[in-house]
């Protein structure tokens, strides 16, 4: 038996409603029009159904405060770090202007790695996401916990080298740079107060950080967009992500894609060509 073994199987749920609002502003925030047959974009089931613990009952890094009691979803481990590591989403049916939604989260697993970076943790979470009362989106979402940044340890991640991202094998391309008001949009939009998105100190001096970190969720948003740029909305019935480096603010991004049918690849690079994260999906 595991020490955080009695928080496997533990569920939570809430309640949540589709509006126009929350939809106009989740496309301002990627710089999109909005839609004209009220279609509701693949990608939004992030802004919904979030947790909303008071301010006082926030840690140090933003994040809501986790203890022995039986309220709280995500296990106590003294590991200062969190990070949203990977996603597999399915996508059921369409979300609906309008309707009501409902999310049931179960913790799935709970794993405990050892390494040269030290001890890691990883939480495997089961989401399922129901629009009217159908299950309209399926994702098993996983939470690494990671020690505290070592004292004179390098930055993360490196200073961009010399070497570009070169687009000629992806079919489709786009550069973006996120900047502080894209991070704090989509911190408001999924209602997210991990400190590493705006509080550039704390962010280097705490957390090690070579600047402000993009969330991985808005990278994985900006890919979704890109393959609905280049599919329609709602083309998707698979899209799953795993970040493998952090991007930076104000850095350039590229977004890429290639592939069709129930083999397409995407992925993001730093500008040196650095993979920052490995996507793939399926229509």
């Amino acid at each position: 038996m595991g020490e955080w073994d009695q928080w496997i199987g533990r569920c939570e749920r809430r309640a949540d409603r589709v509006d126009a609002g929350l939809v106009t502003r989740w496309l301002a925030t990627l710089d999109r029009v909005p839609l004209s047959n009220e279609a509701v974009p693949q990608g939004l089931h992030w802004c919904l159904c979030l947790p909303d613990a008071p301010t006082a009952r926030l840690g140090a890094d933003g994040h809501p405060l986790r203890d022995e009691s039986p309220g709280s979803f995500l296990p106590p481990m003294p590991l200062p770090r969190r990070m949203w590591a990977s996603s597999e989403v399915e996508f059921l049916k369409p979300l609906r202007m309008g309707a009501a939604i409902e999310r049931r989260s179960t913790v799935s697993t709970i794993t405990e790695k050892h390494g040269g970076s030290g001890t890691l943790v990883f939480v495997d979470i089961a989401h399922e996401t129901l629009c009217d009362d159908a299950l309209a989106v399926r994702e098993m979402q996983t939470v690494v916990y990671r020690d505290a940044a070592t004292a004179g340890s390098a930055c993360v991640p490196p200073a961009l080298g010399e070497g570009r991202f070169d687009p000629a094998p992806w079919t489709a391309h786009r550069m973006v740079v996120p900047a502080e008001p894209q991070l704090f949009r989509f911190s408001a939009l999924t209602f997210n107060s991990h400190r590493i998105h705006y509080d550039l100190p704390y962010a280097q001096s705490e957390e090690g950080y070579r600047g402000l970190v993009v969330h991985g969720p808005l990278t994985a948003t900006l890919l979704l967009d890109l393959a609905q740029a280049e599919l329609g909305t709602n083309a998707l019935k698979s899209f799953a992500f795993r970040g493998l480096s952090p991007a930076i603010c104000g850095e350039p991004l590229h977004l890429a894609m290639r592939g069709s049918g129930a083999e397409i690849e995407l992925a993001a690079f730093a500008a040196d060509g650095r993979p920052v994260m490995a996507a793939s999906a399926a229509v």
